[in-house]
């Protein structure tokens, strides 16, 4: 017997055999799926009054819907009447029941990249929650107009799925525990009391609702000898916040196993799972690595969070010369723009940076990535899998048969990768990457070092974005201070070299500077840190007449080139940094730490005044 064929759009589905699009109550098709199914009730076994009844109903809700079709018109939105229409779980779910009920809303089909929603109600909260889930499913999402008999009968059909939380790999973590245990937590000491009168199941709510509301990047949970350690990190610092008695080691790796869909029986190799968390206005990724020791497996979890990274240069913490040289390159039709510094400086979010200012209907976006941490609208994204023989170099050569116009390389690692980007940025492509070196001028020596030819380098390179990433002083609980007599010498002199091309002064009479409270304190805004969120420290420079004949002349080393730079106004990253501290952003202790001066970091704090 041959099979029904399978729709293939939302307007295919939306239509019945030779039919318009179903309107009108009496057009509306029976079920044919085992979808959930709106509106639908037995005729078998009726007497004849309740048929009759059946038949004034029907002839109720027909003008009901009438009603409704003329108000679409008036309104100007498309009309839909969802009596009998086979509502998808997976569309329905998109919308918890409560938000559902409190805006009259119903997604009622999800197909592909393609969603609809029908509403009873038109309000801008309404447009708002179709543009967020549109933009969380990366999908085109349209609004239909339905009667209040329409939502009601899809609205009761929440029945029959469970309540609709967040879902992950069959199993879920409840936003409201999320919420609640994070409204107990004011610091860490709060954690690990309450850590200890948990469940085993709400230990990792209680972790993940902690870590969320602390801002952190990551979880460790590690297994000791006698204990299980608990950390988190911070800005970039770990930070121990609680600890656990290890007889309930096993229960907690069961769990979060079973969270991350990875095989619990297994504990003698690695395996990397995720989790994936739906809150109301934002979606939580956690990728989860199981990592077998010697007193038990240890767990980190990244959090990915959308929303917790900026993609604007100025809010990076690229501003002055750097930021108009960087705004004037990334409008090139082609070239070369690469990114360095060591892993966890921050080159992932200025890459996104740049293709989220790229990213225009009119632009054809590719990226190389391994992994893929966020995912952005209108930008193609691929994940490199090295064991199946997908590297960046076969990657690279595969797009670009693609017809890109902005190509991004999560890293440039080899000759052949390094070879086929330059030949795709001579070629009328901008391909922006990154490198692993430790400064802006030591990126052309990578590139010699690799093999590449100066005559192909040359011409392709368009910018070099040297970066560190650094804590920021809590604004609540910083405090002026005083650095060290050596320390300001050092402070001194990087400000004194600041290239008048540049255009930056500094008053050397009267350099300020702050820090944390000496001692540990009680400030709710950063557990008592010091320091809350982290911004970035550049250096930027752009290819000259200069640069491209040091290149050539294969007079590449990083000093020859850094001087050349900071010639045409480069200013360096722990200028950057130092010009950063004096604003009160971060401390002069933090910058020396990241940028690495050579001064003993320990030595750079002492009390107040503010002023020297």
């Amino acid at each position: 017997m041959p099979q029904p064929q399978r729709a293939t759009s939302i307007e295919e589905l939306m239509k019945k055999p030779g039919s318009e699009p179903v309107t009108d109550p009496a057009a509306a098709p029976p079920p044919r799926t085992t979808k959930l199914t709106a509106g639908s009730k037995s005729k078998e076994s009726k007497s004849s009054q309740e048929k009759l009844d059946d038949k004034m109903e029907e002839i109720r809700l027909s003008g009901l819907e009438t009603i409704a079709k003329r108000e679409a018109e008036k309104i100007g939105l498309p009309y839909i009447n969802l009596a009998g229409f086979p509502v998808a779980p997976e569309a329905l779910s998109l919308i918890p029941r409560e938000e559902a009920n409190k805006h009259h809303i119903i997604a009622f089909l999800h197909l592909g990249d393609e969603l609809r929603f029908g509403t009873t109600q038109p309000s801008p909260e309404v447009d708002e929650i179709v543009k967020r889930i549109s933009k969380e499913q990366f999908g085109t999402g349209e609004l239909y107009y339905i009667s209040e008999s329409s939502f009601r009968s899809a609205e009761r059909l929440y029945d029959a799925l469970p309540e609709i939380r967040e879902v992950v790999f069959g199993y879920r973590i409840e936003q409201k525990d999320l919420e609640h245990y994070a409204g107990e937590i004011s610091n860490f000491r709060d954690l690990q009391k309450k850590i200890t009168e948990v469940s085993t199941t709400d230990v990792v709510t209680l972790m993940i609702g902690a870590s969320l509301k602390s801002s952190a990047s990551d979880i460790h949970v590690e297994a000791e000898e006698e204990d299980i350690k608990i950390r988190f990190r911070i800005d970039g610092i770990l930070q121990d916040v609680a600890t656990l008695a290890k007889t309930s080691w096993q229960q907690i790796i069961s769990r979060l196993k079973l969270l991350a869909g990875v095989k619990i029986n297994i504990m003698d190799v690695p395996q990397d799972g995720r989790i994936t968390i739906y809150l109301v206005d934002e979606k939580i990724d956690i990728r989860v690595s199981f990592l077998p020791t010697a007193f038990g497996e240890s767990v980190v979890m990244r959090l990915l969070r959308p929303k917790s990274i900026a993609l604007e240069f100025v809010n990076l913490g690229i501003r002055g010369k750097a930021l108009q040289d960087l705004s004037t390159e990334v409008e090139r039709p082609n070239g070369m723009i690469i990114t360095t510094g060591p892993t966890g400086s921050g080159k992932t979010t200025t890459l996104y940076a740049i293709l989220q200012k790229l990213n225009t209907p009119d632009v054809k976006i590719i990226t190389l990535e391994d992994p893929i941490e966020y995912k952005l609208k209108g930008i193609n994204q691929s994940q490199i899998q090295h064991d199946k023989g997908y590297t960046f170099a076969m990657g690279l050569r595969a797009i670009l048969r693609q017809d890109p116009d902005v190509v991004m390389v999560g890293e440039i690692r080899d000759l052949e990768t390094a070879e086929t980007g330059i030949q795709a940025a001579l070629t009328g492509h901008l391909v922006i990457s990154t490198i692993h070196t430790n400064s802006a001028a030591g990126v052309i020596p990578r590139f010699i070092s690799m093999g590449v030819k100066p005559f192909l380098l040359a011409p392709a390179l368009n910018a070099v974005i040297g970066q560190r990433l650094v804590r920021k002083l809590c604004q609540t609980c910083k405090q002026p201070m005083v650095v060290s007599p050596s320390v300001l010498a050092q402070v001194k002199d990087e400000l004194s070299h600041i290239p008048p091309a540049a255009n930056t002064k500094v008053d050397m009479q009267n350099l300020t500077f702050f820090a944390p409270p000496p001692t540990p304190n009680a400030c709710t805004v950063c557990n008592g840190l010091g320091y809350k969120g982290r911004i970035g420290i550049y250096e930027i420079f752009t290819m000259n007449k200069e640069v491209e004949e040091a290149i050539l002349a294969e007079q590449v080393s990083a000093s020859h080139i850094e001087d050349i730079a900071r010639k045409q106004g480069m200013i360096t990253m722990v200028q950057d940094g130092l010009l950063k501290a004096m604003e009160g952003l971060t401390s002069v202790e933090e910058v020396l730490r990241v940028a690495a001066l050579a001064v003993d970091a320990t030595d750079a704090s002492e009390p107040p005044p503010a002023t020297v």
